[in-house]
């Protein structure tokens, strides 16, 4: 292992959304200081003389001394050790456009369930590509994990996943509290892509409650598109791994189950008749599954792996077809 995470180890985050509110509460559990990116300077200054996120979570109340808050990025990764990256994955490169500082002696954690639009790869692979971070140095947090049941502090799991294990037992360290339990992986490839996948899968799930379908078709729906989810990670990069996990299956359920599911109520909208672009405008967050539908679609045009439910939902989102003959149609497909 050429890079060691050491238990000194300074952590920051970049994003203050929902996830990036939770994950900096949990670090806070931890550690004695945290860094915290960001660049909306309204937000910002709400924490620094209120000490809550206005806009996500605003139950939760911060010691603002222990934070080290900043609107400059630069300033932010160049305290840190460990780097959290926890935006949406459409304002991943404008969040990052200001950088100057090189990743290149930093571990980079990506928290983000989608992949870079139009580049059409995942994050670890973008930072990798683009900032010259080599893998052993770059991790996952994943798992069944929504930052509204964080706040509340109810009982969850994550999945730190890192090349070396010792690092993911390191950073587990730093996220595992009374409230989170944590596991550890070394499959980043397939951890990433199921965090992805499943957000296409729950937005097929929201359109199909939308068109009032009933629980017993969903329950057959979600099991298929985790089969789906297992053919695609084996036939696009084989390896040993779980699937039934909850990295990867129990993501898939919560995502497509909870009230706090902003993919399945994407779904929803549109599988009760909204055009696409309202029901983006009616969202006050960001349904990662939209950019991954594209995403996988163009990616998949390399493997063609049989993917019934994913180009069903992609036909639906940027080819306008209407949902419920195309849904009518999957129906014949399901097992």
């Amino acid at each position: 292992m050429t890079y060691k995470i050491d238990r000194q180890a300074r952590c920051a985050v970049i994003g203050y959304g929902s996830w990036a509110t939770a994950l900096v509460k949990i670090l806070l559990e931890n550690e004695s200081a945290v860094g915290w990116y960001i660049r909306n300077n309204e937000v910002l200054e709400h924490i620094r003389q209120h000490k809550t996120n206005p806009r996500y979570l605003r139950d939760v109340h911060f010691y603002t001394n222990n934070l080290k808050l900043s609107d400059d990025i630069n300033t932010v990764v160049s305290e840190a050790d460990v780097l959290i990256l926890a935006v949406p994955s459409v304002y991943l490169k404008t969040t990052l456009e200001p950088l100057t500082v090189s990743l290149q002696d930093k571990f980079v954690i990506s928290a983000i369930k989608g992949i870079v639009p139009e580049d059409y790869v995942t994050v670890t692979e973008y930072v990798n590509r683009r900032y010259g971070v080599p893998f052993d140095q770059l991790g996952i947090i994943s798992g069944p994990c929504h930052a509204e049941e964080v706040a509340l502090e109810r009982l969850s799991y994550l999945t730190v996943v890192c090349k070396e294990m010792e690092n993911s037992l390191s950073l587990g360290e730093k996220i595992g509290t009374s409230y989170i339990n944590v596991s550890h992986s070394t499959d980043i490839y397939g951890t990433e892509y199921a965090s992805v996948l499943k957000n296409i899968y729950a937005i097929a799930v929201g359109i199909c409650v939308g068109l009032s379908y009933g629980d017993n078709f969903l329950a057959v729906l979600i099991a298929n598109s985790a089969m789906e989810m297992s053919r695609f990670m084996e036939q696009t990069y084989p390896a040993e791994r779980n699937t039934f996990a909850s990295a990867y299956l129990g993501d898939l359920l919560v995502t497509s189950y909870s009230q706090f599911s902003r993919n399945r109520r994407f779904g929803l909208m549109i599988g009760k008749g909204y055009p696409v672009q309202s029901a983006q405008m009616e969202m006050n967050m960001v349904a990662e599954g939209y950019y991954a539908s594209e995403c996988i679609t163009q990616i998949n045009k390399k493997f063609d792996v049989e993917m019934p439910i994913a180009e069903t939902v992609h036909r639906i989102l940027y080819d306008s077809e209407k949902p419920g003959p195309l849904i009518a149609k999957l129906t014949g497909h399901l097992i």
